[in-house]
């Protein structure tokens, strides 16, 4: 009984997590939508605008944002799940501070050397001046991102969710502020922008993450403490990722650099609007999923529960895979509508409309294998590996560059590009499967695979239904208004999700007891207590 009632509750911090995900990717749709009609494609302006991010995610890759938490949570996890709180917080503090350090020396660097990083990186820019300064400008906001990340690991690790979902919620509000009315008071205008996710990055993830970090009692002092053993251990397990060349983290550096060599306006802009909106389920499904269950698995892993860690796994890529199959067959065959409905606005246009759809398309290959990455990254990181995934990562790295340069050799037309991203996703996450089975011990593959077979059926089937009742609303004219086009794909994405569901209930799918039971709390009649 005792250790059932230490077993995290992984449900309920995965519905947590992706609620507040949620809401982030709507935001951040939101965001792209209220840009993109601030703007438009067309005018080289964004272009300039997410030039300017690559700096800093630049920055972000070389110190290895992702991988410090990632490989702080597991240690800090550890030991306060066996009563070494002092220890624990004597490790945050120490990373804190030595990371401090080190990320404001790169963030000085990266802004007196903006110029020639971005005149490298983006061919020369038309709009170079615009694009220095509003790199300048973002470049600070890696260190809220940087050390709220740290800030939050030491949330999940005592199973508080709901705040650190909230971050970057304030982040796009701080954006979609900076777009409707900072840009008009600044020059250039769209630097506006870039000033409101400064301000988002540290509302967001420094003053809101350490406000309730000191309302749950937790220390910190600063101290530059190298010898510390769990401080070492967190830098040992950090190392291979500084060294290697994981794909989600450069995949977006990559894609720019490829993409700015076409050399034609809006196509930076479109690539990246088609990644946002590709990004929102892997948000929402693969990244609050992995966040919910990371928690879990270093506990399993502590307490050497390698049975339940498997099974916790298994159950948790099921799911993942279960809710990112339609979201990617409905972009496969509604990806005109779905751009209409979330960016033509303003001064995005159809001829914008027409630069992404087919960008999104196949991105959408790929989401699945995408939302799967994050939990497989957990999985290694949990059990305090990073080499193994990190060398996979470099390999399907280097594929990803390997197909750019063959796709642009031969001339093909530019969201190729995208579709290199998804194989090099695709062939990274099943090279990542049979690893993690080596590693943990054998996972119960024959349940995974049959749960990635009938949910792909389900969603092949349902996407061949949605792409037939679109051309019959474009036939009849239904989706010529903006009225018509919205209230008709409204109906078709309902009747689809719901035919989704009762497909993989016929197929007798366990995921679909997730829905069971939230549809039997909403039908259960009011307590009368």
């Amino acid at each position: 009984m005792a250790e059932a009632a230490q077993t995290p509750n992984v449900a309920k911090a995965g519905g947590i997590m992706m609620a507040s995900l949620f809401l982030s990717r709507i935001l951040g749709i939101v965001r792209e939508s209220v840009i993109n009609a601030r703007f438009g494609q067309s005018s080289g302006v964004l272009d300039a605008y997410y030039n300017s991010f690559r700096i800093p995610d630049l920055l972000f890759f070389l110190i290895a944002g992702g991988a410090l938490s990632s490989a702080f949570i597991p240690v800090f996890t550890e030991l306060i799940k066996t009563d070494r709180e002092d220890e624990a917080w004597h490790l945050f503090s120490s990373v804190v501070t030595i990371m401090s350090a080190i990320v404001t020396v790169f963030i000085v660097a990266a802004w007196v050397f903006a110029e020639p990083l971005i005149r490298f990186y983006a061919h020369d820019p038309p709009m170079l001046a615009e694009t220095v300064t509003m790199s300048r400008i973002v470049l600070p906001g890696q260190y809220a991102f940087f050390i709220g990340g740290l800030m939050m690991g030491t949330l999940y690790a005592r199973q508080v969710f709901s705040v650190p979902g909230l971050s970057p919620n304030i982040y796009n509000l701080g954006i979609i502020f900076g777009a409707l009315f900072l840009t008009n008071f600044v020059v250039p205008s769209a630097a506006g922008m870039s000033w409101g996710a400064l301000v988002g990055a540290f509302l967001g993830n420094i003053l809101l993450p350490w406000y309730v970090m000191r309302q749950m009692g937790s220390k910190f002092s600063w101290r530059f403490d190298t010898k510390n053993e769990h401080v070492r251990k967190v830098f040992k397990l950090m190392l291979p990722v500084v060294l290697g060349l994981s794909l989600p983290g450069v995949f977006v550096l990559i894609l720019g650099y490829y993409a700015n060599a076409y050399g034609s306006k809006g196509i930076v802009a479109a690539f990246t609007s088609g990644n946002q909106i590709m990004q929102a389920p892997l948000g929402m499904f693969g990244q609050s999923l992995a966040i919910a269950a990371f928690p879990a698995l270093s506990q399993f892993f502590a307490q050497k529960r390698m049975d339940a860690y498997r099974d916790q796994l298994v159950r948790t890529l099921r799911l993942v895979f279960y809710l990112s199959a339609p979201v990617a067959a409905l972009m496969l065959a509604g990806p005109t509508e779905i751009v209409r409905i979330l960016l033509e606005h303003g001064r995005f246009t159809a001829e914008d409309t027409a630069r992404t759809v087919p960008i999104l398309q196949l991105f959408a290959i790929g989401i699945p294998a995408w939302c799967l990455h994050p939990v497989l990254m957990r999985a290694f990181f949990s059990i305090q590996q990073s080499v193994r995934p990190i060398v996979v990562g470099t390999a399907t790295t280097l594929l990803f560059v390997a197909l750019c340069v063959g796709f642009q050799a031969a001339n093909l037309p530019h969201p190729m590009l995208a579709l290199a991203g998804s194989l090099a996703a695709i062939v990274m996450v099943v090279v990542m499967v049979f690893s993690i089975n080596k590693q943990a011990g054998p996972v119960d593959l024959a349940s995974l695979t049959s749960g990635m077979w009938q949910a792909t059926m389900a969603s092949a089937a349902v996407g061949g239904a949605v792409w037939l009742a679109f051309s019959l609303l474009h036939k009849f004219g239904v989706t010529s208004s903006k009225i018509g086009l919205f209230l008709g794909s409204a109906l078709v994405f309902i009747l689809a999700a719901w035919a989704y569901y009762f497909v993989t209930k016929f197929l007798k799918m366990p995921e679909t007891a997730y829905f069971n039971r939230a549809l039997r709390r909403r039908s259960a009649p009011p307590s009368d207590g």
